[in-house]
């Protein structure tokens, strides 16, 4: 078999001719990634301040979690769930019990679900709170992302994702993130759900006032209400609980999860909560072709199996205190935000905006991503102390 051998220019002028004009990516064509590290095909190694997202929380390539895809492989992809398969029941049981959780629906993207959540929410308004068919209403935050479908971009507060997709989904209602008292006065008994990132990653990895997810918690229970925490990019170790809201001590009826439920290597998402809540949704409701297919629920599996330890839970605690209080003292930097390995580099307004100093730092080996202008950094939970003074140290240098 032929392999053929091409530049980077060549890959990047393919992409330009036959792919859709979905993102702007930076001009490095990656080819290889084990651990913190990414190897592009020129052979030029970058430190991976990114992290997909956070769906690479367990790093490129993880062994474990390659190990049971390769297994999988060998014995059954797909079944769907018109008939069982032997990773599904035991994948359910055992995310449940690490997050402390009755229910499980599995999807594949995080925005899908999302989309379900929202399903579900609304029909447990019209059948339990008995809220009029029609008139169930979910409350979000302003600054939100919860994904791309149309359903989502409709309570999305930014233009260029709303732009040229309308017409919208009726039936949310927007709020400032952090504002209990605006989330008061917008809760009515049409309510269906409160949706929530417990730290707003696209806007710039922002973390609530303290107490403010709690007051939330009271202002649902008061009016009979769901809580729904999307922690799509904030759960899974990320901000150092398996959870985020854990933080606050603080229980949701749903989550939704996804990007690092498979560890980033397929698709892979779910809705978690109670069981009274979930229990609404009966056969025909809802479903997908690859949603708990036997593959993604093998290589799930071995994900929670990591979580269980709690290694990775302290891993991001421990070298995000050290991560935060390096880009603390750079040169430059006014406000770093966030939790665990997670960060928000807010830059000195005379400073250059976030895109090109990404671009410098993508030139000189450090990969990360912009938002909101502004750096946002998410390693793999297996970066070393070492790899994080490496990182830091090059921003350093080109904000310097």
């Amino acid at each position: 078999m032929t392999v053929d051998v091409l530049s980077a220019q060549d890959h990047i002028s393919l992409a330009e001719r036959w792919g859709a004009h979905d993102s702007v990516p930076f001009p490095v064509v990656l080819a290889q990634g084990e651990g913190a590290w990414v190897t592009d095909v020129e052979g030029r190694r970058h430190l991976d301040f990114h992290g997909g997202y956070s769906a690479l929380n367990f790093g490129h390539g993880h062994p474990e979690l390659v190990a049971a895809a390769k297994a999988q492989l060998d014995r059954m992809t797909l079944s769907t769930r018109a008939f069982h398969n032997d990773q599904y029941g035991p994948f359910c049981r055992e995310l449940a019990e690490l997050t402390g959780t009755e229910k499980v629906l599995f999807s594949n993207s995080g925005g899908e679900a999302v989309d379900t959540a929202v399903k579900i929410a609304r029909k447990w308004a019209y059948q339990v709170k008995g809220v009029p068919d029609g008139a169930a209403e979910i409350i979000v935050a302003g600054a939100n992302f919860h994904g791309r479908t149309t359903t989502i971009v409709s309570f999305s507060t930014q233009a260029a994702h709303r732009a040229g997709f309308g017409p919208f989904t009726p039936g949310f209602k927007v709020v400032p993130f952090g504002d209990t008292e605006a989330l008061r006065s917008a809760i009515t008994e049409n309510t269906a759900a409160v949706l929530l990132e417990p730290i707003q990653g696209e806007a710039g990895v922002v973390v609530p006032p303290k107490g403010y997810l709690g007051e939330v918690r009271e202002l649902c229970d008061d009016s009979d209400t769901l809580f729904v925490a999307d922690e799509v990019q904030c759960g899974m170790a990320r901000a150092g609980s398996t959870l985020a809201l854990d933080h606050e001590g603080v229980r949701a009826d749903m989550y939704t999860l996804g990007k690092s439920l498979s560890g980033g290597l397929l698709p892979l998402s779910a809705v978690i909560g109670r069981a009274d809540v979930l229990g609404v949704i009966t056969p025909g409701d809802h479903g997908s072709t690859f949603g708990g297919n036997p593959l993604a629920c093998a290589v799930g599996r071995a994900a929670v199996r990591l979580l269980a330890t709690g290694e990775f839970q302290a891993r991001s605690r421990e070298l995000g205190a050290h991560l935060h209080s390096r880009l603390a003292e750079l040169d430059g930097v006014t406000e770093v935000r966030g939790r665990g390995l997670w960060a928000g580099v807010q830059l000195a307004e005379e400073r250059v905006a976030g895109r090109r100093v990404t671009e410098e730092l993508a030139g000189r080996g450090l990969l990360c991503k912009e938002a909101k202008g502004h750096l946002r950094i998410a390693p793999p939970l297996v970066v070393t102390h070492e790899e994080i003074d490496l990182g830091v140290d090059i921003i350093a240098d080109v904000l310097g």
